[in-house]
């Protein structure tokens, strides 16, 4: 007599993983960014080049360190990206003219388009998210997390 595989559904739901904060911030980020990612591939961009063209629309002319910091890409990684949109002609980069050995990187009309087609779709996607939890916990979501990214960069241990 064979004998069936142990049912583990109700383990997915408890133990460690499942109330692990890190797991949970990280399978809510990739589920939420699921949906919009699709968008994103809509418009003939990758995601790494999405969350630049994100920050830039923030920051232009950002230098590539910071960029590096706020896109939470490697700097080597995010030199190469940079160097892939710059043949696609969404970004340029330019020596910084205060100091030459720093390079900033400018949206270019075309990345300036792009990106003010997509963050307003990014705003409904995430208004759309929102809507999905009561108010109280909706509106506690963002200054909540927030606050443990203003403590994380704070920390003494180099946390970003």
């Amino acid at each position: 007599m064979q004998s069936s595989p142990p049912d583990n559904s109700s383990k997915e739901t408890t133990g460690f993983v499942a109330d692990y904060l890190l797991y949970l911030l990280a399978a809510a980020s990739e589920g939420a960014s699921a949906q919009f990612h699709e968008e994103v591939r809509n418009k003939g961009l990758r995601v790494p080049e999405w969350r630049v063209l994100a920050c830039l629309n923030d920051l232009d002319g950002a230098m590539i360190t910071h960029l590096a910091k706020i896109s939470l890409f490697e700097q080597s990684r995010l030199t190469r990206i940079i160097a892939q949109m710059e043949e696609r002609g969404l970004v340029v980069r330019q020596g910084d003219p205060k100091d030459g050995r720093r390079v900033r990187v400018f949206l270019t009309d075309e990345g300036r388009n792009v990106a003010g087609e997509l963050v307003p779709q990014a705003k409904k996607h995430e208004a759309s998210l929102l809507a999905q939890l009561d108010q109280q916990k909706a509106s506690d979501l963002k200054p909540a997390l927030q606050a443990l990214l203003a403590t994380l960069q704070k920390s003494p241990d180099g946390n970003r």
